[in-house]
C-alpha cells in the first residue's frame, strides 16, 4: 500500500510518501516539505500566531491535496512539539480539522522518544545489542535506551536547536557571554537525566537521528548524502569540541557555507551543537553513529505493525 506520514514539526510540516506492507522495508516515492518554522510563529503569551494558524492550515491543505495526488490509501498526521506546548493548541488543532478534514494527534516527547527507537531497532537489528538513541529537533531533545524494539526507557527535554537559539541566542554571531550561559543551561537539563540511563549499564551501540546530528556529521568529515543511505556515518565528541567555538565564532551566512549545512538551520546549528556535545559527554558518548530512519520511519512500521497480514 502507498502511505503517507505528515509530521508537523517545530521546523518543517514534512510529508514523506512511501509503498510500504508488513515485513518489508518502507521505499520512499515521494518527498513534500515546508520549511515553517512553526516554532518561531507564537506570541509572547505561547500561542500560534493568526497568521501562523493561517499559513499552517494553508501547509497542511497543501499537503493533504498531494498526498491525494500521489495516490495515498492513508496519511498518518502528528504533530510534536511546537503545537504541543502552544498555549490555543486545542483552537490551532479545531481550525485544521475543521479546514483540511485532517485529524492532527499530538505525540508526547516520550511516544516521538520511542518511535524514533523503534526506527532505529530496525535499521540496525538485533545484532546491534543495547541501543542509546539520540535526536535533537527543533524543539525538543529526545533520549531512549534499550534492548528491545519498546525502550526500557525514554525521556523528552525541552533542548531542541530552533528553540534554543530564539530564547538564547538572539545576536548574529553570538554573544560569548549568551553561549556560556546556553551551554551551561543545556547540561544541567541534561545532567538530571544521566542517572535513569546509567542504571541500565552501558549500551553496544550509540545512535543519533535527525537533520542536526546529519548536518553536524558531514560538517565534521563525514559522507555526503548523495553517497547513500548504506554508508556509514559517524560523529565523535572530540570533533563536535573542535567545532563549537569555531561555530560560536561565525555568522549564520559563514555555517551556511560549510559542507552540509543548509541555509535554513545554519542559524540554529551552533545550539544543536552545543546539545549534543553536552549529551555525549555527560552520557560517556565518544563516538556514535548516524541513522538515516527517524520519528516517521517509527511512525510508518508502527502503522505497518497493526496491518492485518493475508494469508497466501
Amino acid at each position: 500500500m502507498r502511505l503517507g506520514v505528515l509530521d508537523v514539526g517545530s521546523n518543517t510540516v514534512h510529508l514523506l510518501v512511501v509503498d510500504a506492507h508488513p515485513g518489508a522495508r518502507p521505499q520512499p516515492a515521494h518527498s513534500h516539505k515546508v520549511d515553517m518554522r512553526l516554532a518561531q510563529l507564537l506570541d509572547e503569551q505561547g500561542a500560534v500566531t493568526p497568521e501562523g494558524v493561517e499559513r499552517l492550515v494553508s501547509v497542511l491543505a497543501e499537503a493533504v491535496q498531494a498526498a491525494e495526488d500521489k495516490g495515498c490509501e492513508d496519511v498518518l498526521p502528528f504533530a510534536t512539539s511546537a503545537v504541543r506546548e502552544a498555549t490555543n493548541a486545542d483552537e490551532v488543532l479545531a481550525r485544521v480539522k475543521r479546514e483540511t478534514g485532517l485529524d492532527l494527534p499530538v505525540l508526547s516527547g516520550e511516544d516521538e522518544a520511542r518511535l524514533t527507537f523503534l526506527a532505529v531497532r530496525r535499521w540496525f537489528g538485533w545484532s546491534a545489542g543495547k541501543l542509546l538513541v539520540l535526536d535533537i529537533g527543533g524543539g525538543s531533545l529526545e533520549i531512549a535506551c534499550g534492548i528491545d524494539e519498546d525502550p526500557d526507557t525514554a525521556v523528552s527535554l525541552p533542548l531542541g536547536a530552533g528553540r534554543l537559539t530564539a530564547g538564547w541566542l538572539p545576536a548574529d554571531p553570538p554573544d560569548a557571554a549568551d553561549v556560556r550561559a546556553l551551554r551551561r543551561h543545556v547540561r544541567a537539563q541534561i545532567a538530571r537525566t544521566v542517572g535513569e540511563f546509567n542504571r541500565f549499564g552501558a549500551p553496544d551501540h550509540v545512535v543519533a537521528t535527525s537533520k542536526t546530528f546529519k548536518q553536524l556529521a558531514r560538517m565534521a568529515g563525514a559522507a555526503r548524502s548523495a553517497d547513500g543511505l548504506y554508508v556509514q556515518r559517524d560523529l565523535t565528541r572530540k570533533s563536535l569540541e573542535e567545532w563549537v567555538p569555531r561555530l560560536a565564532a561565525m555568522t549564520t551566512d559563514e555555517r551556511a557555507a560549510l559542507p552540509g549545512v543548509s541555509e535554513g538551520r545554519a542559524h540554529q546549528l551552533l545550539a544543536g551543537a552545543l546539545v549534543a556535545e553536552g549529551a555525549m559527554d555527560l552520557l560517556g558518548v565518544d563516538a556514535l553513529e548516524i541513522c538515516p530512519w527517524a520519528l516517521r520511519e517509527g511512525v510508518i512500521l508502527r502503522r505497518l505493525d497493526h496491518l492485518p497480514t493475508v494469508a497466501g
